[in-house]
C-alpha cells in the first residue's frame, strides 16, 4: 500500500517515515503544500497524512483539493489544533481522521492501520443500500439521497450513517459508535465524534426537512423517521 505524507518538520516526518517504512508500506514524502498536490494529483494513494500548517498551501486546502477529484482515499490530518471548530473544519474539508500533535507514533501506526482496512478500496464486495424514511444510503459509493437530493459523504459520515440506520429507532451509544467505526482499540476523543455528527446532520437535513438523527444526552445517538420519531 502506498501512503503521501505531507508534513514540514524533519523532525516527524524522518522516524515516521521510517516506521512506516518497516511496517511495509511504500511513503512518499513532500514538506510544502504545491508538492504535496503535485504529487497526489500524478500518483495512485491508499491513504495521505496531512500536516495542517504547510509551506506553499495548506493542508486544509491540499484536502479540499483532493476530495474535489477522489472522494473515497482516506486522509488523516495531523495538527496543534485541537479546538472542536477546528475538528469541524478539518472533518468538513473531507478528512476521515485527525490527530493532535504531539503524539505517540504508535498510536498514528494504529490509526494508519485502521483507515487502510476500512477503506472503500480495501472492500471485496459491496455493501446493500439502506433505506429509512425517505432517505437512501448507498454505501459502497458513499453517497445518500434524500427528497430528490444527491448528497456525497466522507468514509467516517457513510460509517456512521450506516451503523445508525441499521438499528432504526435504537438508542446506539457513543462506545458502540466509536467501536464499530474507529475500532474498540483506537476510540476517537468524544469530541471528533460530535463534529462528525455534527457535519453529517448538516448535509442530511436541509430547512425544513424533517430531523433524522437525535442526540441522547450523555449517552448516544438515536436514528429516527417517521412513527419512529
Amino acid at each position: 500500500m502506498r501512503i503521501l505524507l505531507v508534513d514540514d518538520e524533519e523532525a516527524l516526518t524522518a522516524p515516521l517515515h521510517r516506521m512506516l517504512r518497516r511496517e511495509g508500506y511504500d511513503v512518499d514524502v513532500a514538506s510544502d503544500g504545491q508538492t504535496g498536490e503535485q504529487l497526489a494529483t500524478h500518483q495512485p494513494y491508499d491513504l495521505l497524512i496531512l500536516d495542517w500548517m504547510l509551506p506553499e498551501r495548506s493542508g486544509l486546502d491540499l484536502c479540499r483539493s483532493v476530495r474535489q477529484r477522489d472522494r473515497q482515499v482516506p486522509v488523516l490530518f495531523l495538527t496543534a489544533r485541537d479546538t472542536v471548530d477546528d475538528r469541524v473544519q478539518g472533518l468538513d474539508a473531507g478528512a476521515d481522521d485527525y490527530l493532535v500533535k504531539p503524539f505517540e507514533l504508535k498510536e498514528l501506526l494504529a490509526r494508519v492501520r485502521a483507515l487502510l482496512r476500512r477503506s472503500p478500496r480495501q472492500e471485496t464486495s459491496e455493501a446493500p443500500r439502506l433505506a429509512g424514511g425517505d432517505l437512501e444510503l448507498d454505501t459502497p459509493n458513499q453517497l445518500a439521497y434524500r427528497q430528490g437530493r444527491r448528497i456525497e459523504l466522507s468514509e467516517k459520515e457513510t460509517q456512521l450513517l450506516a451503523v445508525l440506520m441499521q438499528h432504526p429507532g435504537q438508542l446506539v451509544s457513543h462506545q458502540e459508535l466509536q467501536a464499530q467505526v474507529w475500532g474498540s482499540a483506537n476510540p476517537p476523543s468524544s469530541n471528533v465524534l460530535a463534529a462528525q455528527i455534527r457535519l453529517l446532520r448538516r448535509k442530511l437535513e436541509a430547512p425544513g426537512e424533517t430531523p433524522l438523527i437525535f442526540s441522547v444526552y450523555g449517552k448516544g445517538y438515536r436514528f429516527q423517521f417517521g412513527d419512529l420519531a
